[in-house]
């Protein structure tokens, strides 16, 4: 059962961008950032963790997810560091995704050769 709340709460998530897109005016930015406020409203409340703890990857791999990590990190830091600890512990704790993001996309720049739109 984990495996099919986990493709339904991601399939909903995406589904939801989806429809943003084909539905509204907003560019992909604007909704990428849209997600990742959300997810670190929901995590700073703490709404986000019972997604997670129901639906686990299928709420933790989409950016939602990453906006909730921010959340927590900032959360936990400024609880031990205090106020420099709110902007300090996000980037500590999603800074494996951020490393593997600029990783990974330098390899498949390297690979694919990208071109500039005509």
């Amino acid at each position: 059962m984990e495996y099919l709340y986990a493709f339904l709460i991601g399939g909903a998530i995406c589904a939801i961008a989806q429809l943003l897109i084909d539905k509204t005016k907003m560019m992909p930015g604007r909704i990428l950032v849209l997600f990742v406020v959300i997810g670190v409203i929901l995590g700073g409340i703490g709404v986000y963790e019972q997604i997670e703890n129901f639906a686990g990857a299928g709420a933790s791999v989409p950016i939602v997810g990453f906006g909730n990590a921010l959340a927590k990190g900032s959360i936990k830091e400024t609880k031990e560091k205090g106020l420099i600890g709110a902007f300090t512990g996000g980037i500590k704790q999603t800074a494996a995704g951020i490393s593997s993001s600029i990783f990974f996309g330098f390899i498949a720049s390297v690979i694919f050769k990208p071109k500039e739109k005509k």
